[in-house]
């Protein structure tokens, strides 16, 4: 996802970062893809040498390539900015229950909701051998790390989980094979869906407290996808393929819906929304109430 796309994203946390930091929070737990890897992407042997290792990443801001997919910070940074709290380490840069004391993040660029199986069996390859359920295996092992039972509950309480944004991968994935349309994907929601679900119930069993769920962001507007995939439907206001924002639009609603299932059930566990779609939508079509002077260039001529 391009940089601009990332400030984007940003932009559209913010409030939630803010109704967050009226909490105190020991540590972050985070999994998702390239929108939330700090370093996982720079130590996994498939994407060692992947574009994040190399200038202009990192330029900006660390003044090096962390191994973030942006010339600066990404919006996990921002929130532990926030929150007055640590960067948690990557995964794969730890070992031990000191280096996670303060939380761990499993995200890595390129990871999808959905596991290899899914994929082959649709003739499709995924990007890097990372989803979900490696991520979850791996907050498993972390959790094995620390002692007894009550004292991983206590930590799991007093931190905040951010779980996502997941799924844009997995559209790439199938719409970069140019042999799965666009109507197809909508046969991908439940499963990306599902397995956001299988993420949440096992942080919330191991005793999280605080979940935010970032949602789908107007596909059709992310300059990659414009570049992709060729539709002759913009939307008129922005710019952007028509069809991938509805498909981004059923995505969210799928989503909310499983949210909803999970408050009802888990009373006791805040789930927050992070409403991505809406916020970057705005941001397009209005981007002078954010700050920004210089009119993107129209989406619909990207590519």
């Amino acid at each position: 996802m391009a940089p601009f796309s990332r400030f984007l994203l940003a932009v559209a946390l913010l409030p939630v970062v803010q109704v967050a930091a009226g909490a105190r929070y020991s540590g972050i737990f985070s999994f998702g893809d390239s929108l939330a890897d700090t370093g996982n992407s720079l130590r996994l042997a498939a994407t060692s040498s992947g574009p994040s290792s190399r200038p202009p990443y990192g330029e900006t801001f660390f003044r090096h390539p962390t191994g973030r997919a942006s010339d600066g910070r990404l919006v996990i940074d921002f929130i532990v900015e926030a929150l007055g709290l640590p960067n948690p380490r990557p995964y794969l840069a730890g070992k031990s229950a000191g280096d996670f004391r303060r939380g761990a993040n499993f995200a890595v660029g390129g990871s999808t909701a959905l596991g290899p199986d899914f994929f082959d069996s649709r003739g499709l390859k995924p990007f890097v051998p990372v989803s979900f359920t490696n991520q979850t295996s791996w907050f498993k092992d972390v959790l094995q790390l620390f002692g007894s039972v009550h004292e991983r509950r206590r930590m799991m309480a007093r931190s905040l989980f951010l779980v996502g944004e997941i799924g844009v991968n997995d559209y790439l994935v199938a719409l970069g094979n140019n042999t799965v349309g666009v109507g197809e994907l909508r046969a991908f929601v439940p499963h990306i869906v599902a397995a956001v679900r299988s993420v949440l119930t096992e942080v919330i069993a191991a005793g999280a407290r605080t979940v935010l769920v970032p949602g789908m962001i107007p596909l059709g507007c992310e300059p990659q996808l414009l570049a992709l995939y060729r539709s002759g439907d913009y939307d008129p206001e922005t710019g952007c393929i028509t069809e991938l924002n509805h498909l981004a639009e059923l995505h969210n609603r799928a989503l909310n819906g499983m949210l909803r299932q999970l408050r009802r059930a888990h009373p006791g566990v805040a789930i927050l929304y992070a409403d991505l779609y809406t916020a970057v939508a705005d941001f397009i079509v209005s981007p002078r109430k954010y700050g920004i002077y210089q009119q993107p260039p129209s989406c619909s001529q990207a590519g």
